[in-house]
This record gives C-alpha cells, structure tokens and sequence, in this order.
C-alpha cells in the first residue's frame, strides 16, 4: 500500500514527514539531489554523457537540488525559476556544498532566447514543472524550450500523470484531502468545498484548484511533443516513482509493459512519466 494511503497512527506520521519536508527545504533539496544522482543522470548519460563543461539547465529549479549531481560531474548548472525565495535558497545551499551554479529568478516563457550555440544547453531539466502551465500557453513552453536546445541535445521531462492517485499534488494541503487518494478528480466545485472543509487557506484551495486546469495527461503530453517536433527519444512510465524511495523508502518500480500500452487507463497507474526528448528540424516529427 502507498504511504500516503495508510490510515490510523501510521497515516498521522505519514502526514507529519510529507508536511516537515515541504517547510524544511533543505532537506527536500537533499532528497532531491539523492533522486537526481541515482536516477536523473541515469536517464539524461543515455543520450549525453556527463563531462567537464556540459551545459545544464533546469527550468522550475525550485532549490536546485536536481541540479547538484550535475554540478559535481562537472557541468556547468544554470536553474531558472519564478519564485525569488527559492533561487536564494538554490543559491545558498549550492554554497554550502561548495558548488557553482547560475541561478535566474524570471519567467521561462519570457526568457530571451539563446541567439547562438554557445548560450545554448547539452542538456535540460524539466521535472513537476510541465502540470502547472497554463494549457494554452504548454505549446509555447515546449517550443522554447527547443530554442535553449543544443544540436544533439535532450530534454528531460518528468511529471505525474493527472489521475494518478496524488496526481492533483493534494499531499501538499494540511488537512486530510492530503491522504484522500484520486479526490482531485471530484467536479471542481465538490473538492473546493471538501479543500475548505479540510482548512486549507484559499492560497492552497487556488494553488490545488488551478491544477485541475493546468493538468497534463500521457495522451496530452505526447500530442503536445508531436504539435513542436519534439521527438520522443525514451519514455518510462512508473507504478512506483522513483523519488518515493527518498519520501518513503519505496523501491521504484516500472508500470508493466501491457498497462503502459494502454492509453488512457495507465494515467491512474503513472505516478510519475519520465521522457527524453530531441528536438528535430520543423516539420520532420510526423
């Protein structure tokens, strides 16, 4: 049984690590750099391998903590995001750890694009970032993230699939929709009531409600790699994720190859899709 399901005494402390990891940030950078370092660069060295002088980014770098494996295989990590607190956080944990990194406080969508090769990124980093845009704006984002590409470069998302049993980020709230699982696929309205029922300040109810309008399914995420000629180069899905051996000390595990084939239905499995993208010449994607 996933932690975040238990009931009982179990269910209390359960709920008390989730909520001590979302106020002590530098433990979640810690985690995250565990996560990275085990699986991230797994993933990305099997198109680019790690060297001295690769160029890193990470679009929604949140602490950077998915950026200090890189750091110290040598690359040079540059993380973006549009909270300034988190950047002083990124900033100041890389110091503790004695690392380099370019840290940018500013919307992605409106970042000045790269005019030559040299200010472009081996690699890129997208993780959790891809569920909370605006829909109308995902091609946009996509199609930006293919100018900040390198020639022979990959992109790597990572993301929860929508109905997946958390994949409404509910774990975040305080109350009990935190360990209600599939509750965010309620009509809008129902959970906005059951959020305020739970006592959730209106940040959090805007914050949960919002992703609801901004999810992303597998089908959608791939529609939208078609539409910008982003190729998928690898795409695994995950029944267990890989970051819940760090939260709950969980052994990863892979969705099975027959559910994974089946659209729609492995949304409810996917607890988080990990995909490795290239970007083609215009029109080439089809």
């Amino acid at each position: 049984m996933h932690p975040e399901f238990g009931v009982h005494r179990g269910c209390r402390v359960q709920k008390m690590i989730m909520q001590e990891r979302h106020i002590n940030r530098k433990q979640y950078f810690e985690e995250q750099a565990a996560t990275s370092r085990k699986y991230y660069l797994k993933e990305t060295d099997y198109f680019v391998k790690l060297r001295s002088g690769i160029r890193v980014l990470e679009v929604g770098c949140g602490e950077g903590g998915n950026l200090l494996p890189y750091a110290k295989a040598g690359c040079l990590v540059t993380g973006m995001d549009l909270d300034p607190t988190r950047i002083r956080q990124a900033n100041s944990f890389f110091k503790e750890h004695g690392m380099p990194g370019t840290f940018i406080c500013g919307d992605f969508l409106e970042a000045e694009q790269p005019v030559s090769e040299d200010g472009r990124y081996d690699i890129v980093l997208v993780h959790d970032v891809i569920e909370h845009i605006n829909q109308l704006d995902k091609p946009k984002f996509l199609m930006q993230i293919r100018h900040f590409m390198r020639t022979n470069s990959i992109a790597f998302f990572g993301f929860p699939a929508w109905q997946m049993p958390f994949g409404g980020h509910q774990q975040i709230a305080k109350g009990f929709v935190s360990r209600v699982p599939f509750i965010h696929l309620l009509p809008e309205n129902i959970y906005a009531k059951l959020l305020r029922i739970s006592g959730e300040s209106e940040q959090c109810v805007s914050e949960l409600l919002s992703i609801k309008h901004t999810q992303v399914t597998i089908e959608l995420f791939e529609r939208l790699c078609a539409e910008t000629d982003m190729l998928v180069a690898k795409r695994t899905l995950w029944f267990v994720n890989p970051h819940y051996e760090q939260k709950f000390g969980l052994h990863p595990r892979r969705l099975w190859k027959w559910l994974a084939a089946l659209a729609y239905a492995r949304n409810y499995f996917t607890t988080s899709a990990f995909y490795l993208l290239k970007s083609l010449p215009r029109g080439e994607n089809k």
